[in-house]
């Protein structure tokens, strides 16, 4: 009996080892088919406002069927977009994508070096707090000790200076001491504040979840696998920028065309192939459809609520995170990117691919890109409206523009190398020429002056008639040709009861409808000229009429 319970007892074991042995092959064998598989970003072509990234995977596989995963993704992609391709000889069955919610990103060397800064700035904090905490009980101390030797024994008049020099020594040292602690925890914790701000500056863009791509393959025999992965993913994209230079008035204007590429995937885009778009493959593709329109009587609103509680209906947001345009210019070469920009023009949209490889920070900071530089065919001339500023502006009249695929967005304005405004340049506002301030011209002397010896005012009937006349002088001090344009107006009636006689318009060009009045000179250096314009304004006595 008792040798045939030990024999059932070996058998039953010999049975679970096998068991356990045949389940630890066939967790083996699993394993082995699931490859996680380092991947490489090496090309990002930018929308206005997603991107598309393209990851390359090298590996190896054996026979039989494989799971080759991508881990460390943004949590940002669009799982509907993502596209395999690959090359080998192994067949791609299948894509599959899941949120990865126990691994984060992985930190960058930048925000780890801050960390490690912030570590040590709080030991130095909680080292100068335990001085000072020191210092504050031997002060406690001193002074109690101070208060028993006064009660407790008599003391001679030597001996009670000896300790009260000693007590006004050692208390001043510990003032001192803690005043200078104080000033060190003062720095201290100004540096954690700082180093704290960037820090949350930092890695606010990197999320704490993951996502990870399965590509499922075959194989017959061992196979090398390299693979591309694309994928859609929100949180990227890229602004139009553009400087306009002008070296002098003979001169062509210089366009640089460029980009502000931002990103907060959690992706670092480290020394990619950029390629700008300016397509949104966030618009749909497909044409919309006119569906009847259908007439019906509008029901009451107590009538549709009748035995209801009213409802109410919640839009959902979807919130956009803020953008730091702080602009962070790349070190460039004597060339700028500009010159190894290639631009693709397609039949919807236009593509800039930037040949020189590309490193964008997923902090949402906007890097800056040349994407080309042109020359613009431009008229100079100035142009001035001396009734509301007495300053000429020279102004570019830019043509040759409409091929250069613009899009809308802020300029800079430099002229003869200095720095003059910002412009807006909106190409679907523009017509042919596009316009460019390049700032006030002193030496173009212009003045306005109301004429008093014509100004009038009579009463016939039962109407008032006021009399205006103004005249504008204007002088070219420089030392060369220019055009001058001027501009004024003369006032637009919106009663019927006012009426609005212009008696010269001054030789200028008069637009009834608006009331501009516009003229063109053709000065010479120090050439000077006057022009005067009139006009009355007629209206029921007893009414007063706004002029200003």
């Amino acid at each position: 009996m008792i040798v045939t319970g030990i024999q059932g007892t070996n058998q039953l074991i010999m049975k679970n080892l096998v068991w356990t042995f045949v389940f630890l092959i066939s967790i083996k064998g699993y394993a082995q088919s699931d490859k996680i598989t380092e991947s490489k970003i090496t090309n990002v072509t930018v929308f206005l406002n997603n991107a598309q990234v393209t990851r390359t995977v090298n590996t190896q596989v054996a026979a039989g069927n494989s799971n080759i995963i991508l881990t460390g993704l943004t949590a940002y992609l669009d799982q509907a977009s993502i596209q395999v391709s690959g090359k080998g000889d192994f067949v791609i069955l299948g894509i599959a994508h899941y949120q990865n919610y126990l691994d984060g990103q992985s930190m960058p060397t930048a925000i780890k070096q801050l960390k490690d800064s912030l570590t040590l700035h709080q030991r130095k904090l909680n080292f100068e707090q335990s001085r000072k905490e020191i210092l504050t009980k031997e002060e406690v101390l001193l002074q109690s000790n101070q208060h028993i030797a006064g009660t407790t024994q008599n003391l001679t008049a030597a001996e009670l200076k000896a300790m009260a020099d000693f007590y006004r020594a050692r208390l001043t040292d510990i003032v001192q001491g803690r005043m200078l602690i104080e000033e060190r925890l003062l720095r201290i914790q100004e540096k954690i504040a700082r180093l704290e701000q960037q820090i949350s500056e930092k890695h606010v863009y990197y999320t704490t979840n993951t996502s990870e791509i399965v590509v499922r393959i075959s194989a017959a025999v061992p196979a090398a696998v390299a693979l591309d992965v694309q994928y859609i993913v929100a949180n990227a994209g890229w602004t139009p920028q553009y400087d306009l230079r002008a070296i002098n008035t003979k001169r062509p204007v210089q366009l640089n065309y460029k980009a502000n590429v931002f990103q907060a995937t959690g992706e670092e885009w480290n020394n990619v192939k950029l390629k700008l778009s300016t397509a949104n493959p966030n618009l749909s593709g497909l044409k919309p459809t006119l569906e009847p329109w259908y007439l019906t009587f509008q029901q009451s609103m107590e009538s549709v609520l009748q035995g209801k509680v009213a409802g109410v209906q919640l839009r959902g947001l979807a919130s956009a995170p803020a953008m730091d345009m702080e602009m962070k210019e790349e070190d460039l070469p004597a060339q700028t990117i500009a010159n190894y920009t290639t631009t693709i023009q397609t039949t919807l949209n236009t593509e800039f691919d930037i040949s020189l490889p590309y490193t964008v920070s997923a902090s949402n900071k906007p890097t800056l890109v040349d994407i080309r530089n042109y020359e613009l065919k431009a008229d100079y001339l100035f142009s001035v409206v001396p009734k509301l500023d007495l300053d000429a502006f020279l102004m570019a009249k830019l043509t040759g523009w409409e091929d250069l695929s613009l899009l809308r967005g802020e300029a800079n304005i430099f002229f003869e190398g200095t720095f003059v405004g910002k412009s807006f340049i909106d190409p679907r506002t523009i017509k042919d020429t596009l316009s460019v301030s390049l700032g006030r011209d002193k030496r173009i002397v212009v003045k306005r002056e109301k004429l008093k010896d014509y100004a009038s005012r009579k009463f016939i009937g039962m109407n008032q008639r006021d009399s205006y006349a103004y005249e504008i002088s204007v002088r070219n001090a420089k030392m060369e040709n220019i055009k001058l344009i001027v501009e004024d107006q003369i006032p637009v009636s919106q009663d019927g009861q006012i009426e609005v006689i212009v008696s010269d318009a001054g030789g200028a060009y008069f637009d009834k409808t608006s009331g501009k009045l516009r003229w063109e000179f053709a000065l010479t250096p120090n050439e000077s000229k006057q022009v005067v314009f009139k006009f009355d304004v007629k209206f029921p006595k007893g009414k007063m009429v706004t002029m200003f």
